[in-house]
């Protein structure tokens, strides 16, 4: 089969022909037609994910949509013919999307939603569980709640304001001057990120703090979140909570904080079913109408990766960026 494979990192992504995967127990044989690219693609690529990092020669691609084509021993729920989608493979030993072929964990994929195309299917499931587990997984967010999600227009913070929309909360939303409209199109109060916190925790939350602060930045973002956040019963997510931060700004309100690291499943292969529940529930919120991803409207194929990472790495891409697998 074709495929684009990484020899070190740094270094350019190659197609190459490689041998086709035979599914194993408990697996699938996805003919994978499009891969979504995520900006963590690209610091694997580069060798600076450590938390993420790829045996090498290694097939890059987190997320796929594709068909089942083949089944192993074991597998219940998927047949031969089904439409799927998936965070499942680019790290560590697992085989990721940038082929025409991948042997997945079944627990890892759920069937894709009716109402998405196979290239928007494909940008959704890092963002998605990403966004699921810390608002609905750790915050439990849910109707009255007032949310703040930092980078509301990015792919985290996109589908984590739809998701807390769904989900009947009040959401606010942080950004660049410039995306305030896609903020609102996505049902978010916008404020603008240059914005003292004080400044908006009084105006929409008259002085109170949010109930729920979801941080898709990281760094000084995440400080700001512990003063953003309701005293007593606020609590901070964050997706990007890796450096050194003071706990005083939120220990002081006896609020809380949780984590999110979405890969754990796939380096340590516990937990993986949760991530086939969180797929189909977003499956069906992207049915109803209630979930969509922003989408560039760029074309690349296996022949153009390298160009789809520079629109990622370089801040040129207008929504999520995709791969056509199979044209």
């Amino acid at each position: 089969m074709r495929a684009v494979v990484l020899e070190e990192f740094g270094g350019p992504l190659r197609p190459r022909d490689i041998p086709q995967p035979v599914p194993g127990p408990g697996q699938v044989l996805v003919r994978v037609h499009a891969s979504g690219v995520n900006p963590l693609d690209t610091k694997i690529r580069a060798g600076q994910a450590g938390h993420a990092r790829s045996r090498l020669p290694a097939v890059l691609g987190l997320d796929l949509a594709g068909q089942v084509v083949e089944t192993g021993p074991g597998v219940d729920g998927l047949a031969v013919g089904d439409e799927v989608y998936g965070l499942t493979g680019g790290v560590g030993d697992l085989q990721g999307s940038l082929a025409e072929f991948a042997a997945v964990d079944a627990r890892l994929v759920a069937r894709k939603p009716a109402a998405l195309s196979m290239r928007e299917a494909a940008v959704l499931p890092l963002a998605v569980i990403t966004a699921w587990e810390g608002l609905v997984d750790r915050a439990q967010v849910r109707t009255g709640q007032k949310v703040l999600v930092h980078g509301g227009a990015g792919g985290v913070g996109s589908v984590a304001v739809q998701i807390a929309v769904a989900r009947g909360a009040e959401v606010f939303a942080t950004a660049s001057a410039g995306k305030a409209d896609t903020v609102r199109r996505l049902g978010a109060v916008p404020i603008d990120y240059k914005t003292p916190v004080a400044e908006y925790v009084a105006e929409h939350t008259a002085g109170a703090g949010f109930d729920i602060v979801y941080d898709t930045v990281g760094g000084p973002v995440l400080d700001a979140s512990f003063e953003a956040v309701r005293t007593y019963t606020g609590h901070v997510v964050s997706a990007l909570g890796w450096g050194t931060h003071a706990l005083a700004p939120l220990s002081f309100k006896g609020a809380t904080y949780s984590g999110v690291f979405t890969l754990l499943p796939l380096l340590t292969g516990e937990g993986r079913e949760h991530h086939g529940v969180i797929l189909r529930e977003a499956a069906a919120l992207a049915d109803e109408g209630k979930l969509r991803p922003l989408m560039d409207q760029h074309h690349y194929d296996l022949s153009t990766v390298a160009d789809a990472h520079r629109a990622v790495e370089s801040g040129t891409a207008s929504g999520k960026v995709v791969i056509d697998v199979r044209g």
